[in-house]
């Protein structure tokens, strides 16, 4: 009997072994459909568990539904609107009263409300959570001394500005936020009326933001106020206010009466009114007459839109005709106001600012023009003010450990041999195989960089999320990046200058477009050596960069030759352009091997 037992359990084994392959499935099949009926099991408790929470009120939000009572089944409330921001800058204390004022009339309608001072408030990290929170964010700001605004939005104000002039962000930023505009002036002072709650309204349109309701305008001169003073100015904007946020709790599309076109928002006239909302629940709009508080204007910014044409799609090589209508009035009302110089062996056209105006070029890309003569700018970029709040640096922290915060961005030139196709200075700035122009000492040079870096750093102090010791350490720069603009190497005091940065203890990046080589062999050591490669073949080279020098391509391998001979350490930086000169693989290497860089870095 147990050798009977002991056959028949090998046979057992050997049968399963014999059939391991319809075993192996057996148990696939049955593991496959547990976890389809968990996933579906899964799947209707949670749809019930959420049908539930409807009918409590409970939903996540905190928003509560009513209840659909008879036969109809129960659907989900859209909300429309989770609640309303009253963002206030105020100096006198009138801003914030009327925060407040609105916060409670807003409340009453069983909307969450809250009220931020724009001194507290950091838009750099919040604001564009706004674009998908479904809250209405209203400011109340008021003009301040010289169309300046209150203290605690002059950093709000320098973001949105600098945030409509960055490329890098784009003109849909700030693409779902929607938000009204109430401003407080006095027209007493006519030149800066309402200055900034007119510059808020217009920033954010040009971020993409949406208006809810056309701006409107307090004023407190009574004998010019549309309803005898900024109180009754509040009450009649509030009151048209909260009718509109009832409209778009109810899920009514419409963002304002007016219609939204180049910046402007002008109300329609002829509207009908209806019923009254006592009786209906409706909105009700006043007539044209009324209407005129709340017109909301900007021939300033139209007129910008309009010179481009009818396509918002434009070539950067076709900027400078599209703004060369405007430059000379523009450009003058910008900053020739401060101290104007003319280049008469250029363009007597052309003015230059004399102090921290923005100028033409700087005023689009964010830089601050600081020094004097045509030719002999140099700017003060502050390369990342997330450095000062303790973030991440720029990628020379990342490669090179240079701390952003004191790094200065400058160029003792603006001219450049050169004209490439991807260059993002608009085409704006001159071009020369040799230096033609005026030429202001490196002393001066150096010291007005450092001092207007110093400047903009100054500003910072009290921002949201600064650090005192980040700003406190800024205040000394110890790096130069000479790589802002043109071509630095053609200043005939390059030498002397880089000599002046390092005697202060100031680090030096200096970059060159390759077309120079003499210039490269006389350069004294600089921290760090870079060669601007845009192209690896003759051909290419001229395509992109499009230089001036006839024998480009002699005097570009000439300039990697130099590279090599210098005892120093070097870059190669290859700027690549998608569809233009990223394929020639091969031919990037063999200009590697002539140079013999110590970095490659990939633009």
């Amino acid at each position: 009997v147990p050798m009977d037992a002991w056959n028949f359990f090998s046979t057992c084994l050997v049968s399963l072994w014999l059939h391991r392959f319809y075993i192996y499935s057996a148990v696939a099949f049955g593991i496959s459909v547990w976890i389809i009926v968990q996933f579906f099991t899964t799947k209707t408790k949670k749809k019930f568990t959420e049908h539930g929470e409807k009918a409590n009120g409970t939903l996540a939000g905190g928003t509560e539904d009513k209840v659909v009572t008879g036969s109809a089944p129960l659907q989900a409330k859209e909300i429309h609107v989770a609640g309303v921001k009253i963002f206030y800058g105020s100096q006198t204390g009138t801003a914030k009263r009327f925060a407040r004022s609105l916060a409670e009339a807003v409340a009453s309608q069983d909307l969450p409300v809250e009220v931020i001072s724009l001194g507290d408030y950091d838009p750099d990290d919040c604001l564009v959570e706004e674009t998908t929170s479904r809250n209405i964010c209203v400011f109340l700001v008021a003009t301040y001394t010289a169309g300046q605004p209150p203290e605690s939005a002059v950093w709000f104000c320098r973001w949105l500005e600098e945030a409509v002039n960055d490329f890098r962000l784009g003109k849909t930023y700030l693409q779902g936020l929607r938000y009204a505009v109430f401003g407080l002036g006095n027209s007493a002072y006519a030149d800066h009326y309402n200055t900034v709650g007119r510059n808020i309204d217009r920033w954010l349109w040009m971020l993409s933001a949406s208006r809810v309701l056309t701006r409107a305008e307090g004023d407190c001169n009574v004998a010019q106020s549309k309803h005898g003073s900024i109180e009754a100015d509040f009450e009649a904007w509030k009151s048209k206010f909260l009718l509109q946020l009832q409209a778009l709790c109810r899920g009514e599309k419409k963002m304002c009466s007016g219609k939204c076109k180049k910046g402007k928002c002008k109300s329609g006239g002829k509207q009908s009114k209806e019923s009254s909302a006592d009786e209906h629940g409706a909105l009700e709009y006043e007539n044209t007459e009324a209407e005129e508080l709340f017109e909301s204007s900007s021939e300033e910014e139209a007129d910008a839109l309009e010179a481009g044409g009818t396509s918002s799609v434009i070539d950067v090589e076709d900027l400078g005709n599209i703004m060369s209508h405007m430059k000379k009035e523009k450009v003058q009302r910008l900053f020739c106001g401060a101290g104007v110089f003319h280049a008469g062996s250029l363009s007597d056209s052309v003015c230059i600012a004399s102090d921290l105006g923005f100028a033409y070029l700087g005023t689009q890309l964010g830089y601050r023009w600081c020094v004097l003569t045509f030719l002999a700018f140099v700017c003060v970029l502050l390369c990342h003010q997330s450095m000062l709040r303790g973030r991440g640096g720029c990628y020379k922290h990342s490669f090179y450990g240079i701390e952003s915060h004191r790094c200065m961005e400058a160029t003792p030139s603006l001219a450049c041999a050169n004209k490439c196709v991807f260059c993002w200075r608009h085409h704006t700035n001159p071009v020369g195989t040799e230096w033609q122009w005026k030429m202001d000492q490196p002393e001066m040079i150096l010291q007005e960089a450092i001092e207007n870096h110093q400047n903009m750093i100054k500003q910072f102090r009290g921002v949201s999320g600064v650090r005192a010791d980040r700003l406190e350490a800024a205040m000394t720069a110890k790096h130069c990046a000479l790589s802002l603009v043109g071509e630095p190497i053609m200043y005939p005091q390059i030498n002397h200058f880089v000599k002046l940065l390092h005697q202060r203890g100031i680090s030096s990046f200096l970059v060159t477009n390759a077309q120079f080589p003499d210039e490269i062999r006389n350069l004294e050591p600089v921290t760090q050596l870079y060669v601007s490669v845009d192209a690896s073949t003759k051909d290419s080279l001229k395509r992109i960069d499009r230089p001036l020098f006839k024998d480009f391509w002699k005097r570009f391998l000439d300039s990697l030759k130099a590279l090599s001979e210098k005892h120093q350490r070097t870059v190669y930086r290859l700027t690549l352009v998608k569809a233009w000169n990223v394929d020639e693989l091969r031919a990037y290497a063999d200009l590697i091997s002539l140079g013999k860089p110590d970095f490659i870095e990939v633009k």
